[in-house]
């Protein structure tokens, strides 16, 4: 269980760096565990589908070459990871068995830009459905699986943040060597000097 704590706490750390300043708005906090991990999954979804459409679509196939670099996945090829293991992170929460190969992309045959920002998106709708299942009665329910297990459902949910938020930074390095800045970033740029 420890593992799963520092791994919910190292997702939520990531997360706070894309997350607005409301400290100066009184809102409503989530009021359920299913709640609150969506709300910081949400936080997540969005910084990374929008380094996913940042990224112009001949730019899909990049993997950088200075540093220590061998054996990455492309751009294209991360996007097309992360989906297939929100998916299969989701799966394993419903007791169903995972897409194959997520290491290698899973049995999607997305390709194009379009193609692979449509699987992300689905897998994020899905994850979501699944998240909002997760109850204070069930979130400690024994799971089993590959890509996450074994563990219980709310260690799952915690683990699919982690794995994006981990993939959102490889994400944003590829970009800024391409000489983009992340959306996040240029919406709430960072004023250190």
């Amino acid at each position: 269980m420890k593992f799963t704590t520092l791994l919910a706490l190292l997702g939520l750390a990531c997360l706070l760096s894309l997350a607005p300043d409301t400290s100066a708005q009184k809102q409503d906090i989530p009021k359920s565990i299913s709640g609150s991990m969506a709300w910081t999954l949400g936080f997540a979804e969005k910084g990374f589908l929008s380094v996913a459409e940042a990224m112009p679509e001949d730019k899909y196939g990049y993997i950088p070459t200075g540093g220590n670099f061998e054996g990455v996945r492309s751009f294209g090829e991360q996007v097309k990871h992360v989906a297939c293991a929100q998916f299969a992170f989701f799966n394993e929460i419903e007791g169903k068995t995972p897409p194959d190969a997520c290491e290698r992309g899973g049995p999607s045959t997305a390709k194009t830009k379009a193609e692979l920002l449509k699987y992300l998106q689905d897998s994020f709708d899905y994850g979501n459905k699944v998240l909002a299942t997760i109850t204070p009665a069930n979130a400690n329910d024994r799971v089993e699986g590959r890509y996450a297990g074994p563990n219980t459902k709310l260690g799952i949910a915690a683990t699919a943040l982690w794995h994006l938020t981990d993939h959102y930074g490889q994400l944003v390095v590829y970009l800024r060597l391409n000489g983009i800045v992340p959306p996040v970033t240029q919406k709430y740029p960072l004023k250190v000097r």
